[in-house]
């Protein structure tokens, strides 16, 4: 029991921490929803990701870190979450003001965080699973919200601000701190804990840069599509 509460409560409260901060909260049952997608993109993720890893490390002669970062697992992750805001988060009617963009953001990619760090904690048979899984608390976990944010941030800003470029970034940006983070995991773990220190500090930022704005208002956006 204490091994899975290491696992999961990462994840539930940097969730925690978006769902109360923000000044009219989203129905749980929405935040639900959107998590449990995040969830279950998990399982193509494996496959999509197993194939190609598969392709590159036998058909070619790329480096495998890169495979291991540019061109596989933050190539597919961050595509897969992009759908689900997309075409899930995009439609709901409780997606109804900025803010909301980046609560729905770091939620999606919290529970791909979520399901993943069970995956690697039970199932990956490394010999110490408590050590993986507080490593991972620290690390994995912290940037798969981090990508989450950012995404939720730019998406935010594709559907209330401007349509020009918006979306292209809502995929990007995550995109290259997801695969700089996996990167410098391999080459230089300090230059991956600097980039969540810098990142999540610019996040913050932005989120209280929101929350300002919200506080202005004594009623939620309509969404305008």
């Amino acid at each position: 029991m204490y091994l899975l509460l290491v696992t999961i409560i990462p994840s539930l409260v940097i969730l925690f921490f978006f769902m109360y901060s923000d000044r009219f909260r989203e129905p749980r049952k929405s935040i639900l929803k959107v998590f449990i997608y995040g969830c279950l993109i998990c399982i193509p993720a494996f496959f999509v990701n197993t194939i190609l890893d598969s392709f590159w490390f036998y058909q070619t002669k790329v480096p495998i870190e890169l495979i291991g970062s540019f061109l596989v697992p933050a190539l597919v992750e961050e595509a897969l979450k992009f759908l689900v805001l997309f075409y899930v988060v995009y439609k709901m009617k409780d997606f109804n003001e900025p803010i909301d963009g980046m609560v729905y953001g770091v939620t999606v990619s919290l529970g791909f965080a979520t399901l993943e760090n069970v995956y690697y904690v039970f199932f990956s048979g490394y010999q110490d699973p408590l050590a993986i899984a507080y490593l991972r608390a620290f690390s994995a976990i912290p940037g798969h919200a981090l990508d989450g944010v950012f995404m939720g941030y730019f998406f935010m800003k594709y559907v209330y601000v401007q349509k020009r470029n918006n979306l292209m970034l809502t995929f990007l940006v995550p995109y290259f701190l997801h695969a700089y983070y996996n990167y410098f995991a391999v080459i230089n773990y300090k230059v991956m804990y600097l980039e969540l220190i810098v990142g999540w500090t610019v996040a913050l930022i932005l989120f209280k840069k929101l929350k300002s704005k919200q506080k202005e208002k004594r009623i939620e956006y309509e969404k305008k599509l």
